[in-house]
């Protein structure tokens, strides 16, 4: 099955028309998997591949024997390599793997190296949002995200439930995403046809919050990238927008934990006025959570709304995996940080100041965090109605 996972990130997620140049990104927990996406990278054609391999012992040593002041100093968390290929156009493949309660206690170091990471890539950053270069972040299991979900000897079921909510299970993987494009396509369409203006968030865990979607707004998918035939995110069920950062306004509850460089964060709210967050809690992770918030001027604020039924392939598993590429795709989500510029019209000829002008954020970071709940009901709002969109947390099915 490794095979059929790594043809369906190099072929259909991926695209090697522009440059011959593949950027891997991993842990080195998953570097046998890498040797065989080298294979059959070179089949494909491809010339030159860098590996930027990660390794968290040695990332949690630093942590735990380092000053904050020498973390700041260290090389080990500049990524300004990432730039140097982005400006060849090439393929990035992010290759995620997660390790709950690995780096516990160690919230505050996170936050700052985290922050260090994301400052040394800008360019990356901005091309990235921009679908400039053509890039997919796929999940991989490992020993101890396996044994956080399943207990002792879970490899087998993480590395079953990955290959299955990517349909590597599947006679022909790239043919089955393409049928499921065509479904995403469908949602996309109907609600660009309702002219929406705001959206309105309820459920009882206590969400109350307003999105102002900016003028010529634009619902979108996987399915509608512009300029790569590439898949971003292994596997996607989400269909999402950008909403105008500076009339969001309500508070919002989390509904699953996130995931953020090693930490983990949970039962949180954010309260928004004027766009901008200016209250919020968790019962754990908060100085994690408040390191996103600041981690520039535009941060705290919203860069996407997304949609996911709650009836879902992967939320029906009963599972938190524990990861924002897994989670994010089994319940609604929203993102502080950086927007879409495809998700208005002709937002990607637009730079960042003209981006902000029409209400899309511009921010260094995008940290998705779900919200979707069994109860959740989403209403759109426009010139002369009150449309529900989602109710029970489900897209309503005379809509689809």
């Amino acid at each position: 099955m490794d095979i059929k996972y790594i043809k369906l990130l190099l072929r259909k997620c991926l695209n090697f028309d522009k440059s011959k140049i593949l950027f891997i990104s991993y842990d080195k927990v998953n570097k046998d998997f890498v040797e065989k996406v080298i294979k059959e990278a070179k089949n494909l054609g491809v010339e030159e591949i860098y590996l930027d391999e990660s390794d968290i012992v040695t990332y949690k040593n630093k942590l735990e024997s380092m000053s904050i002041e020498e973390l700041k100093k260290d090389p080990y968390f500049d990524k300004s390599i990432w730039n140097t290929y982005a400006t060849k156009y090439a393929s990035f493949l992010i290759l995620d793997t997660e390790f709950p309660g690995y780096l516990e206690g160690l919230d505050e170091k996170i936050g700052v190296v985290s922050s260090i990471t994301r400052n040394s890539r800008k360019v990356f950053r901005s091309m990235e949002s921009k679908n400039e270069i053509p890039w997919v972040i796929a999940a991989l299991p490992n020993e101890i995200w396996a044994d956080a979900l399943y207990g002792d000897n879970g490899y087998k079921k993480l590395e079953d439930a990955i290959y299955k909510m990517c349909m590597i299970d599947t006679p022909d993987p790239i043919k089955s995403w393409d049928n499921y494009l065509k479904e995403l396509k469908d949602k996309t369409n109907y609600l660009n046809s309702l002219g929406i203006q705001k959206l309105h968030y309820t459920n009882s865990l206590g969400t109350d919050l307003y999105l102002t979607l900016p003028k010529n707004n634009k619902w979108i998918s996987i399915a509608d990238d512009l300029k790569y035939n590439m898949l971003v995110n292994m596997p996607s069920y989400e269909v999402f927008t950008s909403p105008d950062y500076r009339y969001t306004e309500g508070i919002v509850y989390s509904s699953k934990p996130l995931m953020y460089g090693g930490a983990i964060i949970e039962d949180f709210y954010l309260e928004f006025k004027n766009g901008k967050v200016i209250n919020y809690n968790a019962k754990k992770g908060k100085d994690v959570l408040k390191s996103i918030i600041e981690s520039d001027s535009n941060s705290c604020y919203l860069g996407e709304c997304a949609l996911v039924d709650y009836d879902s392939p992967i939320s029906n598993t009963g599972m938190v995996f524990k990861t924002t590429l897994i989670d994010e795709n089994a319940s609604c989500h929203l993102a502080l940080g950086d927007g879409f510029s495809d998700t208005i019209l002709d937002g990607i000829n637009m730079d960042d100041k003209e981006l902000l002008a029409n209400g899309i954020n511009s921010s260094l970071t995008h940290v998705d965090f779900m919200i979707g709940t069994s109860d959740l009901l989403i209403e759109g709002i426009t010139n002369n109605s009150t449309i529900k969109i989602f109710e029970n947390g489900n897209f309503i099915k005379n809509h689809q």
